[in-house]
C-alpha cells in the first residue's frame, strides 16, 4: 500500500492536472500569423477567451473553450475570418501540361483574373470579403460588332464603412485590371456584414487561473473553490493516513502479544 506522503503527492498531481486541463478545442488550424492574430483579436473583443498555438509544422492554430465553439464560429464568420484564400496566376497555370487547348487556357485565364482581382478588392479597408466574376467575350476579329468585357463584384463590408465612397474605387480597380473593360462595365453588389468588425466594445477583463481563462469578477470565487477542493483532498488523505496508522498500531500490538 502506498505511503501517505506518496498518496498525497499523487492526489495533488491529479487535482492540479484536472484543473490545468481546460476543455479547449481547435477552432482553426494551419493558419498564418496574420490570420491567427486577427482571429484572436476579434474573439477577445467579443468576450470569448482564445489562444493561438504553434503546430508541429510551424503554422498556427486558434483554440477556444469547447462550450463557446459555436459562438466563436459565428463571430468569426460575421467578421469574414479567416480571410479568403485566392489562387494567383502561377498557381493556376502550374498544373498545365506541355500542350493545352485554347479553351482550357482561356478558362484558366478568366479564373486567374477573378482570383487576383478578388484578392485585391478584399484588401481594401472596410471590405470583409469579396468575389469578382469576370466575363471576357470570345470576339471574332472578323465581326464588326465586338461585345465588351464586363465584371460583377460582390462585396461584404463592415457596417461602420461608408460603402458609397468605396464603390468608385472598386470599379476603377477592377476596370484597370482587365484589358478592354470600361468603368461602366463593372457592377458592384454590396452587402452589409451582420456585425461591425471595427467596433471596439467594452472588453471584459479576463484573467488566467490554473490554465483557465476567467472573468476577473469570478477569479476570487475560483480561488475559493480551489482552496475548498484542496482542503477536502487533504482531509481525505488525513483520514486515510490515520486509518493506516491505526492499522499498523494494531498489527504491532498483535506481534507484541504473539511474542509474549
Amino acid at each position: 500500500m502506498p505511503s501517505p506522503n506518496r498518496a498525497l503527492r499523487l492526489l495533488l498531481i491529479g487535482l492540479l492536472a484536472s484543473l490545468l486541463q481546460a476543455c479547449n478545442t481547435d477552432l482553426y488550424t494551419n493558419l498564418s500569423e496574420r490570420d491567427a492574430n486577427a482571429m484572436v483579436a476579434v474573439l477577445l473583443r467579443g468576450g470569448i477567451p482564445a489562444e493561438r498555438k504553434t503546430q508541429d509544422n510551424g503554422q498556427l492554430k486558434v483554440v477556444v473553450d469547447e462550450e463557446r465553439f459555436a459562438e466563436a464560429m459565428t463571430l468569426l464568420d460575421n467578421a469574414g475570418l479567416p480571410q479568403q484564400s485566392f489562387s494567383n496566376m502561377g498557381e493556376v497555370f502550374k498544373g498545365n501540361g506541355l500542350v493545352s487547348s485554347p479553351v482550357q487556357e482561356r478558362a484558366q485565364m478568366i479564373y486567374a483574373l477573378s482570383e487576383e482581382l478578388s484578392h485585391s478588392v478584399s484588401q481594401i479597408d472596410g471590405i470583409v470579403a469579396a468575389r469578382v466574376h469576370v466575363v471576357l467575350p470570345d470576339n471574332d476579329l472578323l465581326k464588326r460588332v465586338i461585345s465588351p468585357s464586363s465584371a460583377s463584384v460582390l462585396v461584404r463590408y463592415d457596417p461602420g464603412t461608408d460603402i458609397n465612397t468605396l464603390i468608385p474605387q472598386i470599379k476603377t480597380l477592377v476596370a484597370n485590371g482587365i484589358s478592354g473593360l470600361s468603368y461602366d462595365g463593372v457592377s458592384v453588389t454590396a452587402i452589409k456584414a451582420a456585425v461591425a468588425i471595427s467596433q471596439n466594445p467594452a472588453q471584459p477583463r479576463l484573467a488566467r487561473f490554473m490554465g483557465l481563462w476567467l472573468l476577473e469578477d469570478n477569479l476570487a470565487q475560483a480561488r475559493i473553490m480551489f482552496g475548498g477542493l484542496l482542503l477536502i483532498a487533504l482531509g481525505a488523505l488525513g483520514v486515510l493516513a490515520r486509518q493506516q496508522w491505526a492499522r499498523r498500531q494494531s498489527q504491532a500490538l498483535y506481534v507484541l502479544k504473539e511474542g509474549e
